[in-house]
């Protein structure tokens, strides 16, 4: 077995052409075996098997340095440079990273997560490196979906301007997560389909060469190229941009990629090479199903289905439900997604109100004040994003929505842990960075049945509004509980004495259990269901303060600026006497692992937050009693 074989960076180099092939089929086999238990990205990684190990023949490594886009690609380099065997802990806690991780190994340049940032970083290295007056080449990969990030442009824009070598890769598989829309998708799949070019320029090139003096018309037709391109392939973008373009060339044919590659290095200037891939190459299941094997859940290799059956509806399958009822109900209800019509649960939204649907691509920014176009329009828009991802609009939220006081509505995916994405997808900033603007409100449910009102409450609301909810099955517990919802009003589900638990969205299940089992201890204890990160019900916290000692605030988010420092500040400002404890995430950035580990590990499950409470309402108690 080839891949047994390679234990350290650049060992591929020792492999014999002829085997390359064999070579990329064990890749492939073994990532299907492994993600098959692990779960993890499948289909962008076996897509670029061949780009991978062609960039590792021409690179140098730890030296070159290449730097990946979003990196959930990375695994076939993760192999090649001698980490195979920590695919056994792959996204596990304390396990390797499903992403590059410059921690993880010299080979990894930079730490990636989030689209559209490859090239920008590869620009900075490359002046770096010419400012040390140090030689080696940086290798920038990007895929074509992320090209409808701006930030791709304004990189594209500045290493225009280069004297100095720097190669960036575009790996275009006509794929984002979901299929790829607008005018750069439709300006790649021209370039795709036009091979009159490459058969004029061999036909023109052979005639030439066999007359006299035709050798040197080729050289002259070869300085003028861009302007034979130019009359054959439409646009040439990127060469009018001043970057060199070259391919497009089969990004499955490891030894034309490597030629290329090759020649691109040696000019001192931007060359963009333009490498076509398919995605799921090699697995017909993620083939013919690009966008479930982008992010794939454990699977039967057979069949590729998910090896969990009968599971429960996710808080993303009940928004869709809702975003069908809205739609029908509402015809000024429209939805909008970044690249994420899957991901976000509008697939079903955009097949039943088409014209109401839109997926604007990677590019969250344009998302955002899109949708704030449309809500001055008239229109009642909906914006289904992930936490981590809206933090990317942070701006266009306070500019063009917030200013405004705008009726835009976010519906914010993946808020609090996320598990074994880690850090960059872990969404657990956004009540601190969305209650900082004002005009914002914050909600966030409980259970299943209080999502789909707040949607229904907030698509009537005439501010901006967001509705953050947890990745994972949908809590369906209290059901009983279910007060309509009011503006600012949270709701008392127990009331008794001593200590109150406020909590918020994804904490009232664990607040559930944390309550029954102090009652079980003898301590008497109040569950409010917040509802409201931001305005705070202050009448019920201020009723709540005269007849307890303790309130104990519990969110899934960081703990600055969060939810319980709100609640903290009015107690203390307006001097109520009751102290306050706050269970939140600690101020810092939280690694890939299993949520419930996670959860263990920052101190927000049960028997931990138990714990607190007990040693925090008796050292108040004590306090107190030494007080008097």
């Amino acid at each position: 077995m080839i891949l047994e074989c390679i234990k350290e960076p650049n060992d591929i180099k020792a492999v014999s052409p002829e085997r390359y092939e064999e070579l990329a089929q064990e890749i492939r086999e073994f990532l299907i075996n492994k993600i098959s238990v692990t779960g993890g990205h499948l289909g962008s990684n076996l897509g670029a098997v061949e780009l991978t190990m062609a960039l590792h023949l021409v690179a140098d490594l730890p030296e070159d340095k290449i730097i990946w886009d979003v990196g959930h690609q990375s695994y076939t380099h993760k192999l090649l440079t001698g980490r195979r065997d920590g695919f056994e802990t792959l996204r596990k806690y304390g396990g390797m990273s499903g992403f590059p991780k410059r921690k993880e190994s010299q080979c990894d340049s930079f730490d990636t997560g989030h689209s559209s940032t490859s090239i920008s970083a590869g620009l900075g290295i490359v002046k770096a490196r010419d400012i040390n007056k140090e030689d080696y080449a940086v290798y920038a990969v990007i895929g074509d979906g992320a090209l409808t990030g701006g930030m791709a442009y304004e990189a594209l824009n500045n290493a225009a301007r280069l004297d100095t070598n720097y190669v960036i890769i575009l790996n275009d598989n006509n794929m984002s997560i979901a299929e790829n829309v607008g005018g750069m998708s439709k300006y790649l799949r021209k370039i795709r389909t036009v091979e009159a070019y490459k058969d004029f320029k061999i036909g023109l090139e052979n005639t030439l060469n066999r007359i006299p003096g035709g050798d040197q018309l080729v050289d002259t037709l070869k300085r003028y190229k861009s302007g034979v391109k130019q009359l054959v392939v439409p646009g040439m973008f990127f060469e009018d941009m001043g970057i060199t373009y070259l391919g497009p060339v089969d990004g499955h044919n490891i030894k034309a990629m490597v030629k290329m590659l090759n020649e691109a290095r040696k000019l001192p200037k931007c060359v963009l090479v333009h490498v076509i891939t398919k995605k799921g190459k090699g697995y017909m299941p993620a083939e013919r199903h690009p966008a479930r094997f982008h992010g794939a859940e454990p699977f039967d290799i057979e069949t590729g289905l998910p090896s969990r059956k009968g599971r429960k509806a996710n808080y993303t399958d009940i928004f869709s439900t809702v975003m069908i009822k809205l739609g029908t109900r509402n015809e000024k209800v429209v939805a909008i997604t970044a690249a994420m019509p899957d991901g976000t649960g509008l697939k079903r939204f955009s097949n039943i109100f088409p014209e109401r649907f839109f997926d604007v691509g990677i590019a969250e920014e344009h998302a955002v004040t899109f949708a704030a176009g449309l809500a001055a329009g008239g229109l009642r828009p909906i914006v289904a994003i992930y936490s981590s991802f809206l933090q990317r609009a942070y701006d266009q939220v306070l500019h063009d929505v917030c200013i405004q006081n705008l009726p835009v509505v976010f519906a914010i995916d993946r808020a609090g842990l996320v598990g074994a994405d880690g850090e960059t997808h872990q969404g657990i900033f956004d009540i601190s960075y969305l209650s900082s603007i004002p005009n914002m409100t914050i909600m966030a449910p409980k259970n299943k049945w209080e999502l789909s009102d707040m949607l229904k409450f907030a698509v009537n609301f005439e501010s901006p509004i967001a509705i953050r909810y947890p990745r994972g099955e949908a809590y369906d517990g209290l059901e009983e509980f279910r007060k309509p919802i009011e503006f600012k009003k949270s709701e008392v589900i127990y009331e008794e004495n001593d200590i109150a638990l406020f909590a918020l969205g994804s904490m009232v299940k664990t607040a559930e259990e944390v309550r029954e089992d102090l009652k079980e201890r003898g301590y008497p204890c109040s569950l409010v269901n917040a509802r409201f990160a931001k305005p705070i019900d202050t009448d019920v916290l201020c009723k709540l303060c005269s007849t307890h000692s303790l309130i104990v605030t519990l969110e899934e988010n960081v703990e600055s600026g969060g939810y319980g420092e709100k609640i903290r500040d009015y107690v203390f400002t307006h001097k109520l006497d009751s102290d306050v404890l706050i269970i939140a995430l600690p101020d810092d950035y939280i690694e890939h692992g299993n949520v419930e580990l996670l959860k263990k590990e920052v101190g927000i499950d049960k028997e931990t937050i138990v714990k607190r409470i007990i040693t925090q309402y008796i050292s108040w108690g004590n306090k107190h009693r030494k007080d008097k």
